[in-house]
């Protein structure tokens, strides 16, 4: 299970969004571009809602995990999935705004 403080297999803040100053697309500065890190971050996701279900099910079919271990992997996977969806909200309101300016 991944270390929830450090959200090593968690959706990191570096993951959610690209650096101040990175580059846009491409990864032309040898940094990931956007929908690398975007790509990354659904990654991240999935692999947490699977491991949630994972530890589900084998609590549920009398395997040794403890009901607190249940408890946190699903939390986990329900707050990172929550992040994704703010994270997408605001790119769409970014893009809105964008839009608008231009009409």
């Amino acid at each position: 299970m991944a270390d929830p403080i450090s959200g090593s297999a968690g959706l990191t803040p570096a993951a959610a969004a690209p650096q101040a100053g990175g580059p846009a697309a491409g990864g032309a500065a040898g940094g990931p571009s956007f929908a690398d890190a975007l790509k990354e971050a659904l990654g991240d996701v999935s692999g947490l809602q699977t491991e949630a279900q994972t530890t589900i099910n084998a609590f549920l079919t009398g395997q040794p995990v403890e009901l607190h271990e249940v408890m946190a992997a699903t939390e986990e996977a329900s707050l990172s999935l929550e992040l994704l969806v703010e994270v997408r909200n605001k790119l769409a309101d970014a893009y809105r705004s964008i839009m608008n300016m231009q009409g």
